[in-house]
């Protein structure tokens, strides 16, 4: 889904990065009540993580490409907010270093993906978890089914972008055909993958997943009193 240079006009490509600043402004004040001493190597990783899923990408249509996002895992890991600042920045480093998304479009790229996936698929988590059991295990089908629905609304987000200002000589409906199609296979893949990362750290370190610390400070601790005939004994 990474936007070349060129591909929006240069007033939606403005727009867009006005959106992008404010939101990563936002994200590094709300990320200080997210990230502690234990949980600040774990927004690393992921965004290493998203990195190199974001790396291996195939064209869909007129320059635009596709892949996973990584917004829907980073977010149920770490917290929307560090995971906007987490995908900011991997798109910056591929811009930079990689070519991968045009520098003039990567206030499009983080709107895209930093804002509209990360905070579709936190909103999305949030829904599903307060319709299943307050269990641990059930963040993990919750962060599935946000990683699904967080690909194909990204992807209907840049249509309406590309509606709004578009350069590409393609027509609105055979890019936006392509763009929904191939992008709700990629969410079956992100919505596998998110399941896999998300369940392997659940059963490890389930206090370290910010989805789950609800869950886990609503738990009742169960005391054990014995009867007044054993304490007799």
């Amino acid at each position: 889904m990474h936007v070349p240079d060129g591909f929006l006009d240069v007033p939606t490509s403005v727009g867009t990065a006005v959106v992008a600043a404010t939101g990563v402004g936002l994200a590094l004040r709300g990320a200080r009540r997210e990230l502690d001493d234990r949980t600040a190597p774990l927004a690393g990783l992921v965004a290493a993580f998203v990195f190199a899923a974001q790396m291996l990408n195939f064209p869909v249509g007129a320059g635009t490409s596709g892949h996973l996002l990584g917004g829907a895992l980073a977010a149920v890991l770490v917290g929307p907010w560090t995971a906007t600042l987490s995908i900011a920045v991997v798109l910056l480093v591929q811009g930079l270093l990689f070519a991968d998304g045009g520098l003039t479009a990567l206030g499009t790229n983080v709107t895209l993906m930093g804002l509209v996936g990360v905070w579709t698929g936190w909103l999305v988590f949030r829904a599903v978890q307060g319709l299943l059991p307050r269990r641990v295990s059930m963040v993990v089908p919750a962060a599935a089914v946000a990683a699904f629905v967080s690909v194909p609304v990204a992807a209907l987000a840049f249509t309406c972008l590309y509606a709004v200002g578009g350069q590409a000589p393609i027509p609105l409906g055979s890019l936006a055909t392509a763009m929904l199609g191939w992008h709700t296979l990629i969410g079956l893949g992100e919505a596998a993958i998110t399941g896999l990362v998300v369940s392997a750290v659940v059963a490890v370190r389930p206090d370290l997943v910010h989805g789950a610390r609800r869950v886990l400070a609503t738990r009742k601790l169960v005391v054990v009193r014995p009867e007044p005939d054993e304490v007799a004994a």
